[in-house]
C-alpha cells in the first residue's frame, strides 16, 4: 500500500527543547485542524541530553501524525534538516525551530504561497526581532554579505521558518553548516522562484539559544565554499588551470627578462651578475613552480570529478518512530548508519 499524499510536512530540528515541545505540538495541531490540512510532524532530535526524546515518544503515542528521529550525538541543524528532507511525504515542507520563536500561525499563508503563487521556496523574514544587538547586528552584516555574493535577495537567510515544494528538498544536498544557505543552493540547482514573507518573531520562552557568535564565522566560510563549489565544482581545471597557467606565464616572463638582461650586458660588455644572485630569480622560480602545481591540481581535480560517484550523507541514528493510520512502530536499535 502506498503512503497517503499529505499536504504539509513540518520538519522541526531540535536540541534540548523538552519544555517547548508539547506546546509547539499542540499549536501546530490546532492550526492544522482549523484549516483542515493533512499533515505530519517530524521531530528531528539532534542528540538531546535532556528529556526531549521522551516527550517526542509521548507525542507520537498520542498523535499518529508525529514521527521522530533521534541521532546518537549532536550533528548540527544541517544534518537534522537533510535527514528530515529525505523522510518527508508532504507536498509542501515547512521547517521551523523548536524554541517557539517561530509561529505555526504562519503555516497557512506559507502553504498558499507555495501552492497558489507557485513559489519553489518561501523564506521567513523576522522584520521585528526579539534578540539582543549582539545577535541582530552580526546577522544584518551576514545577510548583506550573503546577498552580495549569492545574488539571492532575501533579508533573513537564517530564519528557520521556511516553506518548500517537496521537489526542492528532495533534490538538494546540504552538509556542514549550510542550512542557512538553502535558498542559495536551491537557486543554483534551478529552483529560482524564491519568495519572502514577513513573519512574526517571538521572544524565547524556555531555555537559551544553542548558537554562539562563531556561527557567523563558520557561516561565511561555508558561503565561500558553496560559491566556489557551485561555480567550479564540476570544472576545477577552469579555476586551478587558469590560475596556474597565468602564474606560470608571469614567472616565465620574469625569468626571460633576467636572461635577456644578462645576454644584453654580455654583448655590450657591461658588468653583470649571475641570475641566481638576483632576488627576482627566486621569485620567478617560485611563481613557475606554484603555477605548475596549480595546473596539475586542476588536472587531478578533473580526473576526480569524472570518476566520482554521488554518495548519500549518512548519520548515526539510534531510534526511529514511524507512524501511519494503521500502526505505530517504535524502533529501538543499536547505533546504525542510516542511508535514507
Amino acid at each position: 500500500m502506498t503512503d497517503p499524499i499529505l499536504q504539509i510536512s513540518v520538519v522541526i530540528p531540535l536540541y534540548n527543547e523538552e519544555e517547548s515541545l508539547p506546546e509547539l505540538h499542540d499549536w501546530i495541531v490546532r492550526v492544522m485542524e482549523e484549516h483542515r490540512f493533512t499533515y505530519e510532524i517530524l521531530f528531528m532530535d539532534d542528540g538531546s541530553r535532556d528529556g526531549s526524546w521522551g516527550v517526542i515518544s509521548e507525542l507520537a503515542a498520542q498523535n499518529p501524525a508525529v514521527r521522530g528521529v533521534r541521532f546518537t550525538r549532536n550533528y548540527g541543524k544541517t544534518a537534522a534538516l537533510q535527514t528530515g528532507f529525505q523522510l518527508v511525504k508532504g507536498k509542501v515542507v515547512i521547517t521551523m525551530d523548536a524554541d517557539l520563536q517561530d509561529s505555526p500561525d504562519e503555516i497557512p499563508a506559507l502553504y498558499r504561497l507555495i501552492t497558489e503563487e507557485r513559489y519553489d521556496l518561501v523564506s521567513g523574514w523576522k522584520q521585528k526581532r526579539y534578540d539582543p544587538i549582539s545577535k541582530t547586528l552580526p546577522t544584518k552584516l551576514f545577510n548583506a554579505a550573503t546577498r552580495w555574493i549569492s545574488d539571492v535577495h532575501l533579508h533573513d537567510f537564517n530564519c528557520g521558518l521556511k516553506a518548500y515544494r517537496q521537489e526542492v528538498v528532495k533534490n538538494i544536498t546540504i552538509y556542514g553548516e549550510m542550512h542557512r544557505y538553502i535558498p542559495v543552493i536551491a537557486k543554483w540547482n534551478g529552483f529560482g522562484r524564491i519568495g519572502e514573507k514577513v513573519v512574526q518573531h517571538q521572544a524565547r520562552k524556555y531555555g537559551q539559544t544553542k548558537f554562539g557568535l562563531e556561527r557567523f564565522i563558520y557561516g561565511f566560510l561555508d558561503l565561500l565554499s558553496i560559491a566556489f563549489v557551485n561555480k567550479f565544482g564540476r570544472r576545477p581545471m577552469h579555476f586551478f588551470g587558469s590560475l596556474g597557467t597565468l602564474m606560470f606565464f608571469l614567472g616565465s616572463l620574469l625569468a626571460m627578462y633576467l636572461l635577456g638582461e644578462k645576454i644584453y650586458n654580455i654583448y655590450t660588455h657591461q658588468p653583470y651578475r649571475n641570475a641566481t644572485d638576483n632576488p627576482l630569480f627566486f621569485l620567478a622560480l617560485t611563481v613557475i613552480v606554484v603555477g605548475s602545481q596549480l595546473f596539475l591540481g586542476g588536472f587531478l581535480g578533473e580526473l576526480l570529478v569524472k570518476q566520482s560517484m554521488t554518495k548519500s550523507n549518512d548519520y548515526l541514528i539510534s531510534e526511529v518512530i514511524r507512524s501511519d493510520e494503521r500502526t505505530q512502530e517504535v524502533l529501538s536499535v543499536p547505533a546504525r548508519r542510516a542511508r535514507l
